[in-house]
């Protein structure tokens, strides 16, 4: 089993072990994070900075993917933006973000994943080159079929137009 980093441990020592202690359940404002959110904002992360640019357009659509997916109020999903930050950067490779996923997101929750992934990468209102080949591979790595992972584009292309 892999080890968290300091970071991440802390946050969790911070905002859940407190409550799980005390057998109490999180107050609606600050509800329990998630291992699959860190995991989840680590890939959109990766695919904002893949045209070596990270606009705050793209900033703005993984908070707002946070917020609402998540249920995090605005400054813990910063928060968790930035953990998930130091840890797309210290990863050797995804497959540590997206086997966690695959493992627990059942396939519709996979393509919502996919609709908020394409909403990153057409934030600044185009496709790089690096920014499509590494939402195929994160398609791949998701297990998501090619059909899909083209429905989940026309949706977010037709939200952000």
């Amino acid at each position: 089993m892999r080890r968290l980093p300091a970071t991440i441990k802390r946050f969790f020592d911070a905002h859940i072990a407190p409550r799980e202690a005390e057998g109490a359940p999180a107050p609606d404002d600050e509800p329990k994070r998630d291992p699959l959110a860190l995991a989840a904002c680590a890939l959109l992360l990766e695919l904002a900075h893949a045209d070596d640019e990270f606009s705050d357009d793209e900033r703005h659509h993984i908070e707002e993917a946070l917020t609402r997916h998540f249920a995090l109020p605005l400054e813990t999903a910063r928060e968790l933006m930035e953990l998930a930050e130091a840890e797309r950067r210290q990863a050797v490779d995804l497959y540590q973000f997206t086997s966690l996923i695959t493992a627990r997101y059942d396939e519709g929750q996979r393509m919502v994943l996919a609709e908020v992934m394409w909403r990153v990468v057409y934030a600044d209102g185009e496709l790089a080159k690096h920014e499509s080949y590494l939402i195929r591979k994160l398609s791949n790595l998701l297990d998501l079929k090619p059909g899909y992972l083209a429905e989940a584009r026309k949706r977010a292309v037709g939200r952000v137009d």
